[in-house]
């Protein structure tokens, strides 16, 4: 397929007057041709395609496809079915009537392509950026981020199911790359043990049964993997990828112990998330918060939140589901600023902050991240007139600190790291002094040891000990309620769009799902806006379709 760019034909006369005797109150995509456009354009997608070659279909059409594909949550074929037979669709296509449209395979070639070239941010970009240019968008408002769990697009696997699925693939894979190779040595029993899904209603009962059957899987497996690495066998059987996945899950839920392959115990496994749930869609991982357990990804949705503006989604990044929240702040903050779209205000909940993002924050990109800091948990903290940190007064130039009976502390001001790796100070006080203060009780438990503080580096702390104040204060609190918000543009993608259920396999195509998710919901929200209005559902079925829209 080449692409030779050309520019935009305006909408054909008969189209034209085909959707105006249809629709003559208006339509959500005869709105969005007239007041916006068609989005794209051939050149936002030169460096996907050659130059020499059968001539692709306009990639600004596929691109939009994607798009409405997403507001009416149609799979592949049934949105191919829709260029053929839609008359709106024609009109923001900008299509004769008798065009018959293509196959739908070429929608699955086209975000291939987006992919392959790494151009799936682009789809929301060129977006963001057209609502900038039209004023529509505009820097340093404010802004709010929040995430949700996705579930992948996969059966929920226990773990005995796991290892016995990982070693099917792997066999089935085999079969189709060296069917004559894996026929001449694999026991006959295999045939029936593992020719059909391995599912929990066909699995023995009982703990010590259990434990038995999958330490057989555990030894078929071995042996598949010592047939695999043979003298004799070709190199490239040992670098199929479901053969890989096979031996890394092997390494995670097996040992041997004299010749014999032994099942971990759980306290021996590995890390959740660098553990495989399912040999089919291994970005897939274990995710917990709170009281929610999944297997799949977590998406992180930021938006605008000003008052009497549209609110739109600036930014959205797709992680394993095992990443913490607190990682993303730095990177969405790096990401807004390449797109020259940072606020002065980010308001998130608990996850997203931390002393240093705080600090870092307002250092690099001028932005207040505002959100709810974690309370001081010791127990002074929760002993009426106990001595907690907040009481002692630091003179960060002397490198000393006063107790609330002022005393003061050593000169052993000791910088370390905790035991996450981030820098603290570690500050003593005389013991004499301590053991003979009447006010012992409410400062230490030790019966004899001094009372010793750690405190974060002084711009960290001035920040934390700030924030602790300021969110008991109501004005902190009425300008976190902006915060809400983003948990209706979260339901909005969930019940409208699937936003929580992956559509595909991998995590580079479940961002690119998630990437036109959010240009789905910034087009519908415009053209919304544009009409006065400032909510508006997102999926348009085949019938509410023909409704005309409020002017």
């Amino acid at each position: 397929m080449s692409l030779k760019p050309q520019p935009i034909s305006p909408v054909p006369e008969e189209t034209v007057r085909i959707a105006r005797a249809a629709f003559p109150k208006g339509n959500l995509y005869l709105t969005l041709r007239d007041e916006i456009g068609t989005l794209y354009s051939d050149s936002d997608f030169t460096a996907l395609y050659p130059t020499h070659g059968q001539p692709t279909v306009r990639p600004w059409r596929l691109a939009l496809i994607c798009v409405l594909q997403f507001i009416e949550d149609l799979p592949d074929r049934q949105t191919a079915e829709a260029v053929r037979s839609r008359i709106d669709w024609k009109y923001l296509l900008g299509l004769e009537l008798t065009d018959s449209g293509f196959d739908f395979s070429v929608l699955c070639e086209f975000r291939a392509r987006l992919m392959a070239g790494s151009a799936e941010q682009q789809l929301l970009d060129t977006l963001l950026k057209q609502f900038k240019e039209r004023g529509w968008l505009k820097e340093r408002g404010k802004q709010r981020t929040d995430s949700t769990h996705v579930l992948a697009a996969i059966r929920n696997l226990n773990r005995l199911e796991g290892v016995g699925e990982t070693l099917r693939a792997a066999l089935n894979d085999l079969a189709t790359v060296a069917p004559d190779w894996l026929r001449s040595w694999v026991p006959e029993e295999w045939f029936e043990r593992y020719g059909r899904a391995v599912e929990e209603y066909r699995l023995p009962k009982g703990i010590a049964a259990r434990k038995e059957y999958a330490e057989m899987i555990g030894t078929d497996g071995m042996q598949l993997l010592i047939a695999v690495w043979a003298e004799d066998v070709p190199d490239w059987l040992a670098h199929v990828p479901a053969v890989e996945i096979l031996r890394q899950t092997w390494v995670h839920q097996y040992y041997v112990e004299n010749d014999q392959v032994r099942l971990r115990a759980a306290s021996d496994l590995a890390p959740s998330g660098s553990r495989f749930d399912s040999p089919y869609d291994i970005d897939a991982r274990f995710g917990n918060k709170r009281s929610v357990t999944w297997t799949g990804y977590k998406v992180h949705l930021t938006e605008t939140c000003d008052e009497n503006q549209v609110h739109l989604i600036t930014h959205t990044i797709t992680t394993q589901a095992q990443v913490s929240d607190v990682t993303q702040t730095a990177l969405i903050h790096e990401a807004l600023a390449a797109k020259d779209l940072l606020p002065s205000q980010h308001i998130v909940d608990a996850g997203y902050v931390d002393s240093n993002l705080i600090v870092t924050s307002r250092k690099q990109y001028g932005i207040d991240l505002v959100g709810p800091v974690r309370p001081n948990v010791s127990w002074q903290a929760k002993t009426p007139g106990g001595y907690d940190i907040s009481q002692f007064t630091v003179n960060w130039n002397t490198k000393r600190v006063t107790c609330p009976q002022g005393k003061k502390s050593t000169k052993k001001w000791v910088p370390t790291q905790d035991k996450w790796g981030n820098p603290v100070i570690n500050v003593r006080f005389p013991r004499k002094t301590c053991r003979l203060c009447n006010a012992r009780a409410l400062c230490t438990r030790s019966k004899t040891e001094p009372r010793e503080l750690t405190l974060r580096p002084k711009a960290e702390y001035l920040a934390l000990q700030t924030v602790r104040k300021q969110q008991l204060s109501t004005d902190w609190k009425k300008l976190y309620d902006a915060r809400a918000g983003v948990e209706g543009t979260l339901s909005q993608g969930i019940t409208t769009l699937g936003l929580r259920q992956a559509r595909y396999i991998g995590l580079v195509k479940v961002q690119l799902q998630h990437l036109l998710t959010a240009v789905a919901l910034n087009v519908v929200r415009m053209v919304a806006w544009l009409h006065g209005r400032t909510h508006a559902k997102t999926r348009i079925s085949r019938f509410a379709a023909l409704a005309p829209s409020p002017v």
